[in-house]
């Protein structure tokens, strides 16, 4: 099984992950009528982390990390309870494409650091803009949604950085590591969703949607994005995350019905462009 994990190229786990990073919330927002935000938020990080601890001994990885890898694992684990806790606050307010640019737009400055050729510039000039005609017709919406958004994608750059060293030792290693900080992020969680835990149990329904939220939203994309992250250096795994905004506008037209507009497509185009002509690290001339 690692074999043939390794043998796949680590683009094919970033789309992977990057489809599933919004297929699971859009099913999220339909949550909203039973659940706040925050029990949403706290439904899917209980869902992953039981779920990875089926998996894997999240608990014994803790006990035997390193030092540093203990730090980085309950980092990694407040980063992902903030993170998913604003997110569904900021969905929950405005349109998933605009979350999804926003979300990019604290990732730029992690895609700069490493991209030092002109072609890897205009790249990344290319995403940027289409990521800014994405947010630029939509953005002008709920204030509190906005800061809820913002808050998020400082986190989701965060997430990027602690995520990237954790699987700087190998995919496998990194996923043991990250099971454990989804642990210690179900922890922190917990007082924030812990009060609509009866209104779950009322609803099975709701259980097995928190169950499939967690496996679409946490266990499938995070699992990709440690094992492309293993391989794609990390300028190059943050430029790519411009794909985000138009994913999560193809996936918000389909499942939610929110239609994109004619900018909303220019945006798209943009920054598929953009993705199309990075040229990774490892393939620089030296």
């Amino acid at each position: 099984m690692n074999g043939f994990a390794e043998r796949l190229p680590p683009h094919v786990y970033f789309l992977i992950s990057a489809v599933f990073h919004y297929l699971g919330p859009s099913f999220a927002v339909l949550l909203f009528a039973h659940l706040s935000p925050e029990g949403v938020a706290w439904l899917r990080i209980a869902a992953a982390a039981a779920l990875f601890a089926l998996w894997r001994s999240p608990l014994r990885t803790l006990g035997e990390a390193t030092s540093r890898s203990r730090r980085l694992i309950l980092l990694l684990g407040l980063i992902l309870a903030a993170m998913n806790i604003c997110f569904y606050l900021a969905i929950a307010r405005l349109p998933l494409a605009t979350v999804a640019g926003i979300e990019f737009a604290a990732t730029i400055a992690v895609a700069l650091f490493g991209l030092r050729n002109l072609r890897n510039l205009t790249a990344l000039a290319f995403a940027v803009a289409g990521v800014f005609l994405l947010i630029g017709f939509t953005a002008a919406g709920d204030p509190l949604g906005l800061i809820f958004a913002f808050a998020n994608a400082v986190l989701f750059a965060l997430y990027i950085i602690v995520g990237h060293a954790l699987a700087e030792e190998g995919g496998a290693s990194g996923v043991m590591r990250l099971a454990a900080a989804m642990t210690v992020a179900f922890i922190l969680a917990s007082p924030f969703g812990i009060g609509d835990v009866a209104t779950v149990l009322a609803h099975p329904l709701l259980i097995l949607a928190g169950i499939g939220v967690g496996l679409s939203s946490s266990v499938i994309p995070y699992i990709c994005d440690q094992l492309a992250m293993a391989r794609l250096p990390r300028a190059s795994f943050a430029l790519m995350l411009s794909l985000l905004p138009a994913i999560a506008a193809v996936t918000g037209a389909v499942v939610l019905r929110q239609i994109p507009g004619p900018a909303d497509l220019l945006g798209i185009l943009l920054v598929v462009l953009g993705v199309g002509l990075h040229q990774p690290a490892e393939r620089l001339p030296q």
